[in-house]
């Protein structure tokens, strides 16, 4: 769903039709969920914190004013996985099933193989890498998710990209 598309069915929305709803959420469910996961790294956690995301959108779309809502809702969706993170009681439920989130493959050893090689990434390569191949936004729209230059998103990227490629490849990162 692009984002014309988006900001139609949440014009909607604010005009009372809740039936589009159930269209963003199938549109959006899985890579927001994708990137909600590889932040809080735990299925348990991206679930609730998704549940949280789609409730707040569903009360309280975003106005007119949103030039780029499928930006804002994958900022909104960031915002939610790192404040779960920050409270006492989610913290010992991450250390507790720390790396459990599940990888959309085929392939059992593929699965292992790209969780291992996401694990040598840094936080903020992490979310670069997630926002760009599950979020499928552009480098401009990370960018103003993670309140950082355009050039350092590009930089961080080629960089874990190369990491992902070394370690693939059998070698060490």
């Amino acid at each position: 769903m692009n984002n014309e598309q988006l900001k139609e069915y949440l014009a909607k929305m604010r005009d009372g039709d809740n039936t589009v709803f159930a269209e963003i959420y199938n549109d959006m469910k899985t890579p927001i969920f994708t990137i909600i996961c590889r932040i809080t790294r735990s299925k348990e956690l991206a679930e609730d914190v998704m549940h949280d995301l789609f409730v707040k959108l569903y009360q309280s779309p975003p106005g007119y004013s949103v030039n780029n809502p499928r930006t804002w809702i994958f900022q909104m969706a960031r915002n939610l996985a790192l404040n779960s993170k920050r409270t006492p009681q989610t913290a010992e439920l991450n250390e507790e099933i720390e790396n459990r989130c599940e990888i959309f493959s085929d392939s059992v050893n593929l699965q292992i193989d790209i969780e291992n090689a996401m694990k040598t990434l840094v936080s903020d390569e992490l979310e670069i890498i997630s926002l760009r191949v599950y979020g499928d936004l552009k480098f401009k729209e990370i960018s103003k998710i993670l309140q950082m230059p355009l050039g350092t998103v590009l930089w961080k990227y080629q960089k874990a990209v190369k990491k992902l490629r070394t370690y693939l490849n059998g070698g060490s990162v």
